[in-house]
């Protein structure tokens, strides 16, 4: 049995992440850290695994802390840089801890990345549109950032680039890798992206939603689960699924 402990226990996710786990018979809940609480009540009641959901001006320093003392993490907060990445990469290459960073944990949303990076290859234009909540801090969210360099790095080497629309910047969104990302933050939403594709005489659509936060609690568990067989730091569940 797993022993967890979850950053951020009193939030929306990690509140459902705390009964998730309870609910699972191969992880046991052994420490919810609220806010202000000390990181070494993770180690001091032996959790081998944490799972963050806290707010991108914690989280890398969250990430560091449970390397430098071995403890495996989840991370599900948005907010960690290149440079972020790169520094908690080089901290787990002297340590025995794994860390998992992935911008989406629904399935679905995972899929859709997927299909996304492989229907890159098609098509020279391409946009996504994005919906949140009106309570997410960050825009463009992870989930669209991360499927966007999916779909650049599908493209290296092949045809020419996605091709940048030239238009008033304020009206276009913005640009990551030739992709233009327009995000919305309405209250009644949860997550939901959409991922068009346009070629000579033809669309094509790819969209996800998650209509409730539970659709994420799977993607949480199988991380929970997997990230100690992991090698150093993973960007991205896919890397859990047998995806061919």
């Amino acid at each position: 049995m797993t022993r967890v402990g979850v950053i951020g226990a009193g939030g929306r996710m990690g509140s459902l992440v705390c009964r998730a786990v309870e609910d699972d018979a191969g992880l046991e809940l052994v420490a919810t850290l609220h806010r202000g609480d000390p990181l070494d009540l993770l180690t001091g009641n032996g959790a081998e695994v944490a799972v963050d959901f806290t707010v991108p001006e914690v989280v890398r320093d969250n990430v560091m802390w449970c390397v430098e003392n071995g403890v495996h993490v989840v991370v599900g907060t948005s907010g960690l840089s290149s440079n972020d990445l790169g520094d908690i990469e080089r901290a787990t290459r002297s340590s025995a801890a794994r860390v998992l960073v992935a911008p989406n944990f629904a399935l679905g949303a995972v899929l859709m990345m997927v299909f996304a990076q492989r229907a890159a290859r098609y098509f020279g234009r391409a946009e996504i549109i994005e919906r949140h909540h009106d309570r997410k801090l960050d825009a463009p969210s992870g989930t669209a950032l991360r499927t966007a360099t999916l779909m650049a790095g599908e493209r290296a080497g092949m045809a020419a680039p996605i091709e940048r629309a030239e238009a008033a910047a304020s009206a276009r969104g913005d640009d990551a890798g030739g992709v233009r990302i327009h995000s919305l933050r309405l209250p009644g939403s949860v997550a939901h992206q959409e991922v068009l594709f346009g070629g000579e005489g033809e669309t094509l659509t790819i969209r996800h939603d998650s209509l409730d936060r539970a659709s994420f609690m799977p993607g949480v568990l199988l991380g929970l689960k997997k990230v100690g067989s992991l090698d150093g730091l993973t960007v991205g569940l896919e890397h859990l699924l047998d995806l061919g």
